[in-house]
């Protein structure tokens, strides 16, 4: 465990110190290609911002709305039928937008039925098993100006939802809890 912590101290540097190196040996201007990079960097956040906000005001209108709690209410028959906890549907529903709301909702999670709780283990696997559908495709799709997306959201959607179920599989029959 402690090498790890030594190697983790030193990736960046060493890698920082590989580019430099590696630059100077092929003779590139580096503080040319740096400022390049940043021009192009900073054109790719003009160009996203817009989406970006309209993400966070869209997952801020979920919540305060309360159309997050109507969706729970109304998925609840559905969740109980497949033995999946009611809790964990608005964390389910939000990830695919937000990742920041998302942690903020598994925090909320935590401290209700605490992180060793089924529910709690059930939300921490479902965070590393799905993605930010939306966001990701929005930023991602738009940075690069791709516009037909019809078949890749309908299997990120497929993924993500496999990820939810998966989690709660292994959590309870893999690991036995619940």
């Amino acid at each position: 465990m402690r090498l790890l912590l030594v190697i983790s101290d030193f990736i960046i540097p060493v890698t920082v110190l590989l580019i430099v190196v590696f630059g100077c040996l092929r003779r590139v201007n580096l503080y040319e290609a740096f400022l390049e990079g940043a021009k192009e960097g900073l054109q790719t956040v003009v160009e996203i911002l817009p989406t970006l906000i309209g993400l966070m005001v869209g997952v801020e209108v979920l919540r305060a709305g309360g159309l997050l709690e109507l969706l729970t209410k109304l998925l609840t028959p559905l969740e109980t039928a497949f033995g999946f906890p009611a809790a964990l549907a608005p964390l389910t529903l939000v990830r695919l937008v937000s990742s920041s709301a998302a942690v903020g909702l598994l925090t909320d999670i935590f401290a209700t039925y605490g992180p060793d709780s089924f529910v709690g283990r059930v939300s921490s696997v479902m965070m590393c098993c799905t993605e930010t559908v939306f966001y990701t495709m929005s930023l991602y799709f738009l940075s690069v100006h791709i516009t037909k997306t019809r078949h890749t959201l309908f299997c990120a959607l497929v993924a993500n939802f496999t990820g939810v179920w998966i989690a709660l599989v292994l959590v309870r029959y893999v690991f036995g809890v619940g």
